[in-house]
């Protein structure tokens, strides 16, 4: 009976030590913001400028039917990333990029849309009504750690937050310390780290909420990993539950 008792209350603390604190994987908890109704800010304090080596798209259209026709607006594109990369223009050395005839347009250190305006103006010297797209296609984060699928991405959209980012790396795994995302960012003169708590509403207005390009992101492991209820041995669990049951009620 004694040595019975002793193994019940083992099977017990491991059901025990299974379970997971919510609060410890919950995202966004009501914590620094705590006024709900209103609208959460965030000022976009962070944004990314151009560099040398950057992969631009670059698409100009116009009202104008002899600039449209000069720049084969007329024709379909196929306006997927792939094509989008391979008919890019690279900001060279210099931190200038050229397209059709029109060279050295300096955009480094210029935001996407200071770039559009540049490329907008230059070309407009020479041609009438002219509209330009400009998209930088080497947008690419890289998440490891405690993730369902780490990797490097390669982003499509203009931005993306760092919840989407972890949604793209199929979430914080069982194990993963989401109170303390390390945050890995180019700066002029090297790298800057921060530590994010995912799990506080406050990240909202965080100038690391949006993420740059080239950003790491890296999740951590809690000091304690629980067991894994989706890789918890119950069927043994409830097979030796059930002999000692058995051996028990001979016994007696």
């Amino acid at each position: 009976m004694k040595y019975f008792l002793q193994f019940w209350l083992l099977v017990s603390m491991i059901t025990v030590t299974s379970c997971v604190n919510l609060k410890k994987v919950e995202l966004l908890q009501q914590k620094s913001i705590t006024e709900l109704e209103k609208e959460i800010e965030n000022d976009r304090t962070s944004v990314y400028r151009i560099k040398s080596g950057d992969h631009l798209f670059i698409k100009v259209t116009s009202s104008d039917p002899e600039t449209s026709k000069f720049f084969q607006t007329d024709f379909p594109e196929l306006m997927n990333p792939t094509y989008m990369f391979l008919n890019s223009h690279k900001v060279n050395s210099e931190g200038c990029v050229s397209y059709s005839f029109v060279n050295d347009i300096y955009v480094k250190g210029l935001t996407v849309e200071e770039a559009r305006a540049e490329i907008e103006e230059a070309l407009g010297e020479y041609f009438k009504d002219v509209n330009a797209f400009v998209k930088l296609v080497n947008f690419q984060i890289t998440i490891l750690g405690e993730v369902g699928n780490p990797g490097t991405y390669t982003i499509d959209s203009e931005e993306i937050n760092i919840l989407q980012a972890l949604g793209h790396a199929n979430g914080i795994n069982e194990f993963g310390n989401a109170r303390k995302v390390m945050l890995v960012r180019k700066s002029p003169n090297g790298s800057i780290i921060r530590y994010i708590d995912v799990t506080d509403n406050g990240l909202l207005q965080s100038e690391y909420f949006y993420l740059l390009p080239d950003d790491v992101l890296y999740v951590s492991a809690r000091q304690s990993k629980p067991f894994s209820f989706t890789k918890f041995p119950y069927s043994l669990m409830f097979s030796l539950v059930a002999s000692g049951l058995a051996i028990f009620s001979l016994l007696n």
